[in-house]
């Protein structure tokens, strides 16, 4: 496989609620990506202002950050080809009323301020992302059995 790439791919607190992490997981899977790593984490205040620093100056931040705290996440790193770029289509817009339907977003949510998934936006981004949220001992490299029914 060629260009094998790394994305970071997070359920938010109200994916957790509503029952739904297998079936998102199950879309990752089903598509052909590998999971690498995983696991229920509690959100600080620190990691969030961390993770999302780019938002942190904007006016809807300080409610961005009480809901994300408001239970736990499901981190997870997904590997393969272009993971990042169709991890974000598989995703489907930020707003959920703007996502196709087909996508995560568009079959499984309604607004935007509970939009149950965040997805790297770029490679450098997975990268800061997985280091910000896993250890690096976390993160299993191992071959899939499937890789040459998944890959020319």
């Amino acid at each position: 496989m060629s260009a094998s790439e790394r994305t970071y791919i997070m359920i938010k607190p109200d994916g957790i609620q509503r029952g739904i992490v297998g079936n998102i997981v199950n879309r990752f899977e089903t598509k052909g990506y590998k999971l690498v790593a995983m696991k229920t984490k509690q959100a600080t205040s620190e990691l969030l202002e961390t993770h999302y620093k780019d938002l942190v100056d904007k006016p809807f931040f300080p409610k961005l950050k009480e809901y994300m705290m408001s239970g736990p996440v499901v981190s997870m790193v997904w590997e393969g080809k272009e993971a990042v770029s169709t991890g974000r289509k598989m995703l489907g817009a930020t707003n959920p009323l703007e996502s196709a339907p087909g996508t995560i977003r568009g079959d499984f949510c309604i607004e935007v301020g509970r939009n149950i998934c965040h997805g790297s936006d770029s490679v450098e981004n997975a990268e800061k992302e997985i280091a910000l949220w896993f250890e690096e001992d976390e993160i299993l490299d191992w071959e899939s059995h499937s890789k040459d029914w998944i890959y020319e």
